[in-house]
């Protein structure tokens, strides 16, 4: 038999029905709409709590009445996912019963920061932009209230970044483009005469995302995340494919051919911008980025075939600081710059 803490109290039916209710609070259930005369025992006869469908015995628990109100207060904490039914038998009146749900299951922090690029360790003082990559979707309209860019002390350095309302993410929302203010990396620009660049050549910096930052769930991130930095050397040298270094696989193999770049080039822009074409048309296979954005690998979906090929680059590669091939982001004024226009290419063979 269930043992119940007695309560030497008993319930008189105040008016009439409409006037109870059961309700479910703190995992603590109650009827409302009586008040306390007299001494009764028998609390389980009149009030019962069920757990789940079917033919369920009541729940164990202990009964108390605190300023005139009937409470029980089951023996174990609700389960989460679990249906709950309570039936109030008073004795005039007819029966009411009443559904709750158990609680909301405990969300479990697990998004996290999988990368900040660029890599490397030392940034142009003109560097245009970063990509912050979560390890699942991320909630939007939160990003300039959690990233902050902080100096040497810890400071926040106010005006770094361009914050403009509509955030720049990928379509899974778990990769953000950062950019900082490019008014203040132009030169002659008012932003960049009033506050000069954000990133100052030979001191150090950290990129700080705060670990309240929510999830397409509304969940904080596991953990916060630091990258520090320094800034480096302003960087206004156009690209030049010409000076790239390629090392070329062997026919019949299915070795990588590999690109190696002068400086580290745009994470995101490396992913979709270069493309190995022979003389049948473009060539399968999967792109992975190596020595801190330094290095292009690609790895044929089959082996080499002894041939011509070409690399064909999308003129709308850039560098850490927005310079593309034959022409700077920043350039002084009357210094125009020869771009090409679409793809340039560079030709290779293999033996």
């Amino acid at each position: 038999m269930p043992v119940f803490r007695s309560v030497a109290l008993s319930l008189i039916l105040l008016g009439s029905a409409a006037g109870q209710s059961i309700q479910l609070a703190d995992g603590v259930f109650k009827i409302t709409g009586w008040r306390v005369d007299g001494a009764r025992k028998d609390w389980s006869a009149l009030f019962a709590v069920y757990a789940g469908t079917g033919d369920m015995p009541p729940m164990l628990g202990q009964y108390s009445i605190e300023a005139g109100v009937l409470r029980f207060q089951p023996q174990f904490p609700l389960t989460p996912g679990v249906r709950y039914r309570a039936v109030f038998r008073p004795p005039a009146g007819s029966v009411i019963e009443a559904s709750f749900d158990g609680p909301q299951r405990a969300v479990q922090a697990s998004t996290r920061v999988e990368h900040v690029f660029p890599s490397a360790g030392v940034l142009p003082s003109n560097v245009l932009k970063l990509y912050i990559v979560f390890s699942a979707p991320m909630s939007r309209g939160e990003a300039w209230k959690r990233i902050h860019l902080l100096d040497d002390g810890g400071r926040p350095i106010s005006g770094a970044f361009l914050e403009i309302d509509q955030e720049l993410w990928d379509p899974e929302f778990r990769r953000l483009t950062v950019l900082f203010d490019p008014g203040r990396i132009k030169r002659d620009l008012a932003p960049n005469l009033q506050m000069g660049v954000p990133v100052v050549d030979g001191r150090k910096y950290t990129l700080a995302i705060d670990r309240e930052f929510s999830d397409a769930r509304g969940v904080p991130l596991a953990d916060g995340f630091l990258k520090p930095f320094r800034g480096g050397a302003v960087d206004r040298t156009p690209l030049d494919p010409a000076r790239w270094r390629m090392i070329v696989p062997r026919a019949g193999s299915r070795s990588s051919l590999t690109v190696q770049f002068l400086k580290p080039l745009d994470y995101a822009l490396l992913n979709r911008t270069l493309d190995v074409i022979a003389v049948t048309g473009p060539v399968r296979g999967t792109v992975a980025l190596d020595r801190e954005e330094t290095e292009w690998v690609f790895t044929p979906a089959e082996s080499w075939k002894s041939g011509r090929y070409k690399l064909a680059i999308d003129t709308a590669l850039e560098d850490l600081a927005g310079n593309r091939i034959g022409r700077a982001f920043d350039r002084s004024e009357g210094e125009r710059g020869i771009a090409p226009d679409g793809k340039t290419f560079l030709p290779f063979e293999i033996h």
